[in-house]
């Protein structure tokens, strides 16, 4: 029969502390955290001022800092008991504060510079100076022999590491600021920054968040303690991210980085702030992670109301966010074909038929707002008259009722019954004119009737203050009321090619235009069923139809054009805002060109196409 082997126990024991020491002092391997640490020790210390001094002295560069704390009054102390901070027993007798824990943010000077001399007055008013020195076991402590005790402590690297010389003052600024932004805050402490190699002297201030406070954000209940939040919505950036904190001190710079909260919300980019979690146990070395021990596990748990909630508000702004970008597409498309018409023969292009109601008819209840009806998929935008107004879409109504020209009821600035305009919507002087339209068909013996359109450098439409004058350069015909904006053009009976020509004069400025008429005897003339109603645009919506070829389509009955989101020339033009912007432009002059011209062969629908898309990207803006 064996004999049991014996068992033996015991306690773990450092086999060779200067080993150890030296691993505790190289797992910091971030100088700009070093630095913070050596800040948050003045902070602890009760500084009201801190100053930070980068320079050079005898070729050798340094970062110095200095403080107006209670400084330290034992140095054998520090130097002797590392990993055994003396805050750690403060705490124990109820102070608070206090941040550090460790007793190894001294040895973190080894990621910054060669050696580290320390300058403070102790409890009998001598002022002692220690030095280390990065490889070194062995520490000094001698009197400085000053006349005066100084309080606070000055904490001295040099020289500095080679790959430590690029942080410039600003580098450590903006680190700061992030970094202990609470702590700052809370403490009110005043940090300085001296930069003697670029001759600038900075302020510390906390980071501010520039996005939207998010308010009425779920309580979170855990255990161990108080969660603090303080959550933005801010624009799409790679510097937006939220922040997992301890006591004001910046933990993990984003927290999609840890495994738990590496999916959305947390990593979207659109979310940034911080999360505060006083009750986090840090990694000590680096002091840049969190121990993922039963309170953090209680953490991810308490914060799964946050996420669902973070997620709705998410999933809502994206919403408000492609209906505000369809209204902006469909305003642009519609004001780019708006001027494009203005240089293109109104016999020949109309607008397609938008369901339009009148406000003539709907009175107050419906406001004359112009809308269209929704077709299959998720409604991209609404129906908007020809540049999105109540007034304008009434009279394009009344136009198409009349069966008039597109020229005949161009879009005019509507009706002020806002009260007192504000100072940007007066148009200003005289810089652009022009005939609409600048090119039309017109039968022998029939009329037609031009508009001139002033407009001021922003665009808008001038109304009054301008002098007009018509006049026929070339060919035949007759002008009736060549003195004001309109003028009505009777054609001859013999077919001709007739030039006009507008004067518009503002006070000394004065400007020309010219239009060219083509009188024929052979107007080509559509057929009843192929007119399309002049009412401006309609709406559109998307509909996902992946491996379809069609792009887009006019669903006449719903007034709506169909636009096909899952198709891949949508999903290439969407990685680019304007290149989408182009795209659904063409697909609606596609649609333009279709719905006004179904009776011609396909070689001049495609001349057609050219035609109206150089217009209307012409005035994309």
């Amino acid at each position: 029969m064996s004999k049991p082997e014996d068992h033996e126990s015991g306690k773990l024991k450092i086999g060779d502390n200067w080993n150890a020491i030296t691993i505790i002092a190289l797992s910091q391997n971030n100088p700009l955290k070093a630095i913070a640490e050596f800040v948050e020790n003045s902070i602890d210390a009760g500084a009201r001022n801190v100053t930070i001094v980068r320079g050079k002295h005898k070729n050798e560069h340094y970062i110095k800092i200095i403080d107006d704390g209670k400084g330290i009054s034992d140095f054998k102390y520090v130097a002797t008991h590392i990993g055994d901070s003396i805050k750690r027993q403060l705490k124990k007798q109820g102070a608070t504060g206090l941040q550090g824990e460790f007793g190894i943010g001294l040895l973190s000077f080894w990621t910054v510079g060669e050696s580290c001399t320390l300058t403070s007055a102790g409890e009998d008013g001598i002022t002692r100076t220690m030095r280390m020195a990065k490889g070194n076991p062995s520490y000094s402590i001698r009197e400085a022999g000053t006349l005066f005790a100084k309080q606070g402590t000055e904490l001295l690297i040099s020289p500095i590491l080679a790959g430590v010389r690029v942080l410039s003052g600003e580098k450590i600024q903006n680190f700061l600021a992030s970094e202990l932004r609470d702590r700052i805050s809370k403490s009110g402490v005043r940090i300085r920054i001296l930069d003697h190699s670029s001759r600038r002297e900075l302020i510390v201030e906390p980071r501010k968040f520039k996005g939207r406070l998010l308010h009425q954000l779920p309580e979170i209940n855990c255990p161990f303690g108080e969660v603090y939040l303080e959550l933005y919505f801010a624009e799409p950036s790679q510097e937006s991210s939220i922040s997992l904190c301890k006591q004001g001190t910046r933990v993990v710079a984003d927290i999609s980085r840890l495994e738990n909260f590496a999916a959305a919300p947390w990593n979207t980019r659109k979310i940034e702030g911080i999360i505060d979690v006083p009750f986090l146990q840090l990694t000590p070395g680096t002091r840049d992670g969190v121990i993922q021990d039963e309170a953090f596990e209680s953490l991810c748990i308490a914060l799964e109301p946050l996420q669902q909630h973070l997620e709705q508000l998410l999933a809502e702004q994206k919403r408000a966010e492609e209906e505000e970008t369809s209204r902006n597409i469909l305003n642009r498309v519609t004001k780019a074909l708006r001027e494009a018409f203005l240089h293109l023969p109104s016999e020949d292009y109309s607008w397609l038929a938008a369901k339009t109601p009148d406000p003539r008819r709907s009175g107050n209840e419906t406001g004359g707002s112009a809308s269209a009806g929704s077709g299959s998929g998720d409604t991209a935008g609404a129906a908007e008259s020809a540049d999105g107004d109540p007034d304008q879409a009434a009279a394009a109504t009344e136009a198409a009722e009349s069966d008039t020209s597109f020229g005949e009821y161009l879009p005019e600035s509507p009706p002020e019954d806002r009260g007192q305009k504000s100072f940007f919507e007066y148009a200003g002087p005289l810089h652009k004119v022009m005939i609409s339209p600048a090119s039309s068909l017109v039968g022998i013996g029939d009329k037609r009737k031009l508009k001139a359109v002033a407009r001021d450098r922003s665009g808008r439409q001038i109304d009054d203050g301008i002098d007009f004058s018509w006049s026929i350069m070339d060919g035949g015909g007759q002008l009736q009321g060549v003195d004001s904006a309109y003028v009505e053009y009777s054609a001859p009976d013999e077919p001709c090619v007739v030039s006009l020509e507008l004067k518009a004069r503002q006070g000394d400025n004065e400007l020309t235009a010219t239009a060219l008429i083509t009188v024929t005897a052979e107007l080509i003339r559509r057929s009843e069923g192929g007119s399309a109603a002049r009412r401006g645009l309609p709406g559109y919506t998307y509909q996902k139809a992946p491996g379809q070829l069609w792009r887009s389509r006019y669903d006449l009955v719903k007034s709506v054009i169909v636009v096909n989101n899952a198709h891949a020339d949508f999903i290439f033009a969407s990685r680019q805002p304007m290149t989408k912007l182009r795209y659904i432009l063409r697909l609606f002059a596609k649609e333009l060109v279709l719905a006004n011209f179904p009776e011609i062969d396909k070689e001049e629908l495609l001349e057609r196409m050219v035609e109206l898309s150089l217009y209307t990207e012409e005035n994309l803006k």
